[in-house]
């Protein structure tokens, strides 16, 4: 019986011990955080707001409709009849706001009235408008640090990077599209400025000294003109670095023992370049620049690179026909880029059903024209719709271009630590 006890105790340590090793064994190991830039004009900023992103759920396409997967909460109750609900609401409250303006409610007992029924359709849309917002996808694996235009903010990726916290660029569609794909932490950082070339603005260095035209050079700002080149591309890396240096402040999974890549780049910008015979038969040579000048900054030779062309003129006829659209297709199949860098077609995503609304006069089907857009055309109309498609093909791009440096087959891509 003695031998017997001790024989059971040896047992219960020997198990003891294997299941404390086993733990450690079954502990994944750490992976290296993905670091992603994306950079450009007022399209990176974005200009959607998220009222209009439901309209994936009422989508001809399949594949569109799938999308609502990717950006609304499991259990979220959402549907458009939920947005129609709540821009009817909004409107009512501005019909009576707009005859307060016009005096057209006389007499201190009915402005009262129409003053508190105010207050009470404010407190109702506010809640309604929460409510939608809750219905979003906060990432766990995916944060992201951004500048877009004067919204600047750091955290978990959810609605509320674009122009403002209601709207959203397609970082949204493109962090989360990501998540699906590697099996990493994933960190977005985001600087984007609108109305600003790459000619100009965020002029690369190699791409030589810029040089003033004649009205420039009488200017009487000539000096500050000739001050302020390549200023957004000064301003796109000092706002990256930092972030680097502080990894640890913007995603809690960093770990510096392990290390970060800077795993791709997104460009999406072109807007501002049409519209001089310089800027647009530069602009080829510009990106090439660019591109290069990125991945010498960041010491990244391979770095996956992606352009988004830009897609305004909405389809395959018109786009062709952009200096600057060709101009982004043909830096990205240099041929000295091979493997690397990547263009993607905005048009191909673009949201005709919203165009249809705008078209046939916005204003007038002004309820309508609110489930759909929040913008004018050279933002895409600010079709939700559009944004998360897009962001959707960046990644599918981005995941290309890993895949062929990488080469580690087909399904989700696993980082090593």
């Amino acid at each position: 019986m003695k031998n017997r006890a001790i024989f059971l105790k040896m047992c219960v340590a020997f198990f003891f011990v294997l299941s404390v090793v086993r733990g450690v064994v079954a502990e994944p190991a750490k992976k290296k955080l993905q670091v992603f830039i994306l950079a450009g004009q007022s399209n990176m900023v974005g200009h959607s707001y998220y009222i209009t992103i439901p309209t994936l759920l009422t989508a001809k396409e399949p594949e569109v409709r799938e999308l609502a997967n990717l950006v609304f909460k499991k259990d979220a109750k959402i549907s458009r009849a939920v947005v129609e609900d709540l821009i009817a609401t909004r409107m009512k409250r501005d019909e009576i706001n707009k005859s307060l303006r016009a005096k057209k409610i006389e007499g201190a007992d009915k402005i009262a009235t129409a003053q508190g029924e105010v207050k009470k359709l404010q407190a109702q849309c506010d809640a309604k408008m929460q409510k939608i917002k809750d219905t979003f996808v906060v990432s766990k694996q995916v944060y992201i640090t951004s500048i877009a235009d004067g919204n600047r903010g750091s955290g978990p990726l959810t609605v509320g990077y674009g122009g403002n916290r209601d709207k959203i660029g397609p970082e949204f569609g493109f962090g989360l599209s990501l998540a699906q794909k590697l099996d990493a932490p994933i960190l977005i950082i985001k600087t984007s400025w609108g109305g600003k070339s790459l000619n100009y603005n965020f002029r690369p260095p190699s791409a030589g000294p810029y040089k003033l035209n004649e009205k420039e050079q009488t200017a009487k700002n000539a000096a500050d003109i000739s001050k302020n080149v390549s200023l957004n591309w000064r301003m796109m890396n000092e706002a990256v670095h930092n972030v680097l240096k502080e990894l640890k402040t913007h995603h809690p999974a960093y770990d510096a023992k392990v290390g970060y890549d800077i795993a791709g780049f997104v460009w999406f910008q072109g807007f501002n370049d049409q519209f001089s015979d310089e800027f647009r038969n530069n602009y080829r040579d510009n990106m090439v620049h660019f591109v290069k000048d990125v991945r010498k900054e960041y010491k990244t030779p391979k770095m996956p690179f992606v352009i988004g062309v830009l897609g305004t003129n909405m389809s395959k006829e018109g786009v062709d026909k952009n200096a600057v659209s060709v101009a982004q297709r043909e830096a990205a199949a240099a041929q000295e880029f091979k493997g690397n860098v990547a263009s993607v077609e905005s048009y191909k995503v673009y949201d005709l059903e919203a165009r249809k609304v705008y078209d046939s006069g916005w204003a007038k089907h002004f309820a309508e024209w609110c489930v759909v857009g929040s913008d004018r055309p050279y933002h895409y109309l600010g079709s939700g719709k559009f944004f998360v498609r897009l962001g959707d093909s960046f990644a599918n791009a981005m995941i290309g271009l890993i895949n062929n440096q990488a080469n580690p087959g087909s399904g989700k891509i696993t980082i090593d630590p």
